[in-house]
């Protein structure tokens, strides 16, 4: 059978109509730039996160950079964020010439490690960005109680869990992305919820915050051609905007069948001692971007090996932790603090993962991860 590790489009083919009608609509009104399907996805995304400001922009990057960009933060400020994500994360944070202080994760979960966060914090520290790895939340009660004790920021890099429930201490449940100062997301095409192309947006309930990150997105401008702030071009175009309106109806359906596939994973390879299956967190539930396994024993590479035999797809996220990474090495990280990062990236895999998987193809899967030798 044909596995893929992203099926996009057999997922697309079960809405086409709907897409391809929304995509016809935006060409017959050619408004393909900052037009009406924006601010209708814009509004709908805020009522389904549940948060007062949502602003498109160009991708997941862009997010995370206009975010920074209003905070009004001064070169060698320092931001406080995990070691093991997405370049992205520490990418705009170097283009801004502040410095990116990286903190070790927690070996079971591959989340930040807050209770290493409060000793990274120095006199220059101005903003944390917890990541909420591969689809569920980093512990943000307590990012956001130590936060508070320092006076700093919080931008949630939620590109990889939009739809993500976090459970908080009073009973409440808010989505991930939306507790922090500032949310940012991705729309990539292999995102929880994403488009056909680049897109991404910024979230908040400040209406300062939100003002300024609009603006800064669309050069600096406040009113057409008076430009209050320095800026960036930054937009999600109309066609996109209209696909996303047609998937964010299905995007808690498409979060559900990744759940079930996960626990299907999760029943079949229990028993499997050469591997270790995803660790879920008390706080929040796992929407599973990715199904990502720990090899034992370095039989990673051989893993993958047996299974490209059998047609499988595989990838490693991530195989360098940030602070190996020969573009950051002028920061001086110490490669001793970080243990935790340093093994999973040589240990991880991630195995196919998508709303078009199939119990066959899971059995399947599992099956040749049974038959392979992990002494």
């Amino acid at each position: 059978m044909e596995i893929k590790m992203v099926d996009l489009y057999n997922q697309y083919l079960k809405i086409k109509t709907e897409i391809d009608n929304s995509i016809a609509e935006v060409i017959k009104r050619s408004s393909f730039v900052k037009g009406e399907e924006v601010k209708i996805f814009e509004q709908n995304l805020a009522n389904y996160l549940g948060i007062k400001h949502v602003i498109a922009c160009g991708n997941g990057t862009d997010a995370l950079q206009l975010a920074l960009m209003a905070l009004d933060l001064n070169e060698g400020d320092e931001v406080i964020t995990t070691d093991f994500t997405f370049i992205a994360t520490i990418e705009v944070i170097a283009l801004l010439k502040l410095k990116p202080v990286l903190v070790d994760i927690d070996v079971n979960t591959f989340l930040i490690d807050t209770a290493q966060i409060e000793e990274k914090i120095t006199e220059k520290t101005r903003v944390i960005i917890p990541v909420h790895l591969f689809g569920q939340s980093a512990n943000m009660e307590e990012i956001i109680k130590i936060a508070r004790k320092y006076n700093l920021y919080v931008i949630e890099d939620a590109a990889q869990s939009l739809g993500c429930d976090i459970y908080l201490s009073d009973g409440t449940i808010k989505k991930s992305g939306t507790l922090g100062d500032i949310g940012c997301t991705s729309f990539f095409p292999t995102k929880n919820l994403a488009c056909f192309g680049d897109g991404g947006a910024v979230f908040t309930n400040n209406d300062d915050l939100a003002f300024k990150i609009r603006a800064i997105a669309n050069h600096g401008m406040t009113k057409r051609y008076y430009h209050q702030f320095i800026g960036v071009n930054s937009r999600l175009d109309g066609i996109q905007a209209s696909i996303l309106n047609v998937k964010l109806k299905y995007l808690d359906t498409y979060i559900n069948s990744r759940i079930n596939s996960a626990k299907y994973y999760n029943e079949l390879l229990k028993d499997i001692d050469g591997i270790i299956t995803p660790h879920t967190v008390p706080w929040s539930n796992h929407t599973y971007h990715q199904y990502s396994i720990i090899v034992k024993n370095n039989k990673r590479d051989n893993l993958i090996e047996h299974l490209n035999k059998h047609n499988i797809p595989s990838m490693i996220y991530y195989p360098l932790p940030v602070h190996k990474q020969p573009a950051y090495k002028i920061y001086n990280y110490n490669d001793n603090m970080f243990k935790n990062s340093n093994y999973v990236s040589q240990n991880i895999l991630s195995l196919p993962m998508h709303t078009e998987l199939t119990p066959a193809q899971i059995e399947y899967i599992a099956n040749a991860l049974k038959n392979f030798s992990y002494k």
